[in-house]
């Protein structure tokens, strides 16, 4: 029977190397996409099916239609937020 021996310097390189792969996966799920879908944009303007539908409608949010499936550029999102910024005063 073999035996081997872990040294505290073998479990620090091992807690290193899971670090480092949890930090990959986190850097590559926190990439923002060009393209969103539906839902995707309703979670981020916080809003519902309706509303995203009626601010395509009415032009606010440009979108392109493949299939069954509706797509929105994130910086089309990002303009329409900053388009309709109101400047509110606190007092």
């Amino acid at each position: 029977m073999n035996l081997e021996i872990l040294t505290k310097n073998d479990l620090a390189e091992f807690k290193n190397e899971i670090i480092s792969e949890i930090k990959k996966l986190l850097q590559n799920s926190t990439e923002q996409k060009d393209w969103l879908k539906s839902d995707d944009v309703r979670k981020i303007l916080k809003c519902s099916p309706g509303t995203l539908q009626h601010l395509r409608i009415i032009g606010v949010l440009p979108y392109t239609k493949v299939g069954g499936t509706m797509y929105y550029s994130y910086s089309d999102v990002t303009k329409a937020l900053s388009r309709n910024k109101k400047n509110i005063a606190f007092t």
